[in-house]
């Protein structure tokens, strides 16, 4: 039989091949009792290590520091663009849209030209590129520019979005986690996307490749019970689905 440090680091290694543990998959292969694994996973939850679920786990991972933008950009393009296009499928006739930063939201606009009347609000500036040709009514919040995201922040913007009430709004996360909410590692992108959030009339919709779940940075953008609906890829754990639903 293993000894208690030895099964929570048998656990962290299901875990990491996983992404998710139930509590009697876990006492049946290490022939413990449910109430010792139940206590295991209270301590490596404690070390930051795990979230506990109804039933079971899933791997938490901390970032302290941002991607470089040309980074994310690169990532899971296939994945990205998907998202993308079902968030476009979500807009319809006259919608006025709250949009920010990040590759993921980017997505977006190259699939919103067959919407007729559709305004955009964004902190995003890579949407400039994207709307060259189309009928979208575009509008850029002020702001101080990130190269680090490819955005605009700070006072200023937070100003111009006190002065809108949108349809709808899609938020792109660095993190999304059962027990924290969406994350993100820099608190102006916090702020803008709370300032987003809170001038939505209707639907809030947090785009997130499946890389990003069971990830916790520094910032709350919100927690999920201030989330509609989160889109996302088939790359997402089934265990991690049947948790947020």
């Amino acid at each position: 039989m293993l000894i208690p440090a030895e099964r929570r680091n048998k656990i962290y290694e299901i875990l990491r091949n996983h992404g998710s543990v139930r509590v009697s998959g876990l006492s049946e292969l290490l022939a413990v009792s449910e109430i010792t694994i139940r206590r295991d996973l209270e301590q490596m939850e404690a070390e930051g290590q795990l979230e506990r679920t109804h039933g079971g786990a899933i791997l938490s991972r901390h970032i302290h520091m941002e991607p470089l933008y040309s980074e994310k950009h690169r990532s899971q393009q296939a994945e990205k663009e998907q998202i993308g296009r079902a968030a476009a499928r979500l807009v319809k006739e006259n919608d006025t849209l709250l949009i920010n930063s990040g590759s993921t939201t980017l997505k977006i606009f190259r699939h919103l030209n067959f919407t007729r009347n559709v305004k955009v609000i964004t902190s995003n500036m890579g949407a400039f590129l994207e709307v060259q040709g189309s009928s979208i009514e575009l509008h850029m919040v002020g702001g101080t520019y990130r190269p680090q995201s490819n955005s605009l922040v700070g006072p200023l913007a937070v100003l111009s979005l006190q002065q809108v009430y949108a349809s709808k709004c899609f938020i792109g996360v660095d993190g999304v986690s059962m027990k924290y909410g969406v994350t993100t590692p820099n608190i102006q992108e916090a702020e803008i996307a709370r300032s987003m959030i809170e001038r939505t009339r209707g639907q809030v919709v947090v785009l997130a490749d499946h890389t990003k779940f069971g990830v916790v940075a520094d910032f709350i953008s919100a927690p999920l019970e201030k989330i509609h609906t989160i889109i996302t890829d088939e790359g997402i754990n089934p265990e991690t689905i049947e948790n947020l639903e």
